[in-house]
């Protein structure tokens, strides 16, 4: 752990490891189509980074069935994932050094599929989706988890990501990281 001041990083997917504000956000419009609404792109877009339900109580509050067709739209757009750039090379640097990455999603296992595409997934300790039992963010729950299954530390561990980091600030689990908007 040369030079690091943390050892344990719990992350974040979205908007923290993957540029997915992008492609949710097309399959968000793209939905809306479906039921004959136009809504612009930066709105949806600003809408969606606040929380899925938000975007849809704004834009779809009665369309029925309206999550589970954007889900559909949106695994397709997720086909293609998209890292943002150096995040491979910041993994791999921390992992040579000793570091441990956990990730934390509300997201099925499609998030695995996701790791695997964007060649990320090996960097992980484990991998905590919806499809593990735990309460969904912002719940402490999986964070929980993580400190007591692996002994994370609050002094040495940090917790990047929008959601996530909410989650454990509520909490003062440990320390956090918001990423920039």
């Amino acid at each position: 752990m040369k030079g690091m001041k943390y050892h344990d990083y719990i992350w974040d997917l979205g908007g923290t490891l993957l540029d997915n504000y992008e492609t949710s956000t097309a399959a968000f419009v793209e939905t809306l189509a479906l039921y004959g609404i136009t809504q612009d792109h930066d709105s949806v877009y600003q809408a969606l980074k606040v929380s899925t339900p938000f975007a849809i109580e704004t834009f779809a509050p009665n369309l029925e069935n309206f999550l589970e067709k954007y889900k559909e739209n949106e695994a397709r757009e997720l086909e293609h994932p998209i890292l943002f750039e150096g995040v491979s090379d910041l993994l791999e640097d921390i992992l040579n050094q000793g570091g441990r990455h956990f990730l934390v999603s509300h997201r099925n296992d499609q998030v695995l599929e996701i790791l695997e595409k964007t060649s990320i997934a090996a960097y992980f300790t484990e991998v905590v989706t919806s499809s593990s039992g735990l309460k969904r963010k912002p719940n402490p729950e999986s964070m929980l988890y993580l400190r007591e299954k692996y002994q994370i530390s609050s002094v040495l561990s940090l917790v990047i990501g929008r959601l996530i980091s909410k989650q454990v600030k509520l909490q003062d689990l440990i320390p956090t990281c918001l990423p920039v908007s």
